[in-house]
């Protein structure tokens, strides 16, 4: 975008440095002297999870009413793109009617070990489905004049130890396995953002990878949008600027800035790289003001719950039937275990809709 450049042009270094980080936890810092607005991300993958200022932001408080779809492993189970756009785009209409300009998701990794952690979020141990999931429900959310965010980028397998983790992996399983998900989701459905994962991938962390971030990511896929840490994902940001992370969320109130100052006087970190970074953040800006004024679809949280029905359905998948269903009327069932008490028809924590 041109536009987008030249706003760049006409930035003080001062604020450079503000439009990398976030302003709080879920909003970008605004330049409104160069026209540019805060815009909010928000969690869910499956439904949004906007909360307010006074919540915990961590997945325990409030957040605001929405449509509870289907999670990803029932999603990736209806084997159904053109059902999973119209989630997406539901999803959308949401997103864009609660201010929110980016949702965060959908979560794309495989699912390597039953005690994964965010299995429920994440589509399939097939790279070909969740790639191709993750492109039809992206396509619909940005349809409707907002933006996704493809995660966790890459080789994110657990959440215990997940700041430290190290996924040690040759070439061929990183590309069969991890990759190729995430290079079928950019390439068919142009996400706006893409988020890197907390983990090491052999010995490097994400965030600050260049190989990962614009090697693969940029130049061999053709992705042109946003990269975003995870939340606290950041390890070094000036490695980070230069390997090709975008924006750091959430915001850390300058907590770097003099380190960047010091990298750019001593040449550690290049202008051309900042620069790079504050142009992918005011080009995401500038295409939130735009799919504000070009969609005004309104909410109808009544079909969109007839379609989280309908979408539950689908994805509900029958092991085997030796001719026991369905049921004779009348028929009494048995459910046995916690979750008869309690039934688990979501995720938790942060995607908890």
């Amino acid at each position: 975008m041109t536009a987008a450049a030249d706003i760049v042009t006409a930035l003080s270094r001062e604020d450079k440095f503000r439009l990398v980080s976030g302003r709080d936890f879920w909003t970008t810092e605004p330049v409104p002297e160069h026209g540019l607005d805060a815009i909010m991300v928000s969690a869910g993958p499956h439904g949004l999870r906007k909360q307010g200022e006074d919540s915990d932001h961590v997945g325990v408080g409030e957040s605001v009413p929405a449509t509870c779809f289907p999670p990803a492993v029932t999603m990736g189970s209806t084997w159904d793109p053109s059902l999973q756009a119209r989630v997406g785009a539901a999803l959308g209409r949401e997103t864009r009617g609660n201010d929110v300009a980016v949702l965060l998701g959908p979560g794309l990794n495989i699912k390597r070990h039953p005690q994964g952690g965010r299995n429920f979020e994440y589509f399939s141990e097939d790279p070909f489905l969740a790639g191709h999931s993750a492109a039809a429900l992206t396509r619909g959310i940005q349809s409707e004049g907002v933006g996704a965010c493809l995660k966790h980028y890459a080789a994110n397998n657990q959440e215990a130890f997940r700041m430290r983790l190290d996924t040690i992996v040759d070439e061929r399983t990183l590309r069969e396995i991890y990759l190729t998900g995430f290079e079928i989701a950019v390439k068919e459905s142009s996400p706006w953002t893409v988020m890197c994962a907390y983990n090491l991938v052999n010995g490097e962390h994400a965030d600050t990878s260049k190989r990962l971030l614009t090697d693969i990511l940029r130049d061999e896929w053709g992705f042109d949008g946003l990269v975003m840490s995870d939340w606290f994902a950041v390890s070094d940001r000036i490695t980070g600027i230069a390997a090709g992370l975008d924006l750091e969320m959430p915001g850390s109130s300058g907590s770097w800035d003099a380190r960047i100052g010091a990298a750019l006087d001593d040449g550690t970190l290049s202008e051309a790289d900042l620069d790079t970074a504050v142009r992918n953040v005011v080009e995401m800006v500038l295409r939130a003001k735009a799919g504000r004024e070009a969609h005004t679809t309104p909410m109808d949280h009544d079909a969109h719950h007839a379609l989280a029905r309908e979408a539950a359905a689908a994805g509900t998948v029958l092991l085997a039937n030796d001719g026991t269903l369905p049921l004779a009327a009348p028929a009494s069932v048995a459910l046995i275990g916690s979750f008869a008490e309690a039934p688990r028809y979501q995720g938790a924590g942060s995607s908890q809709v």
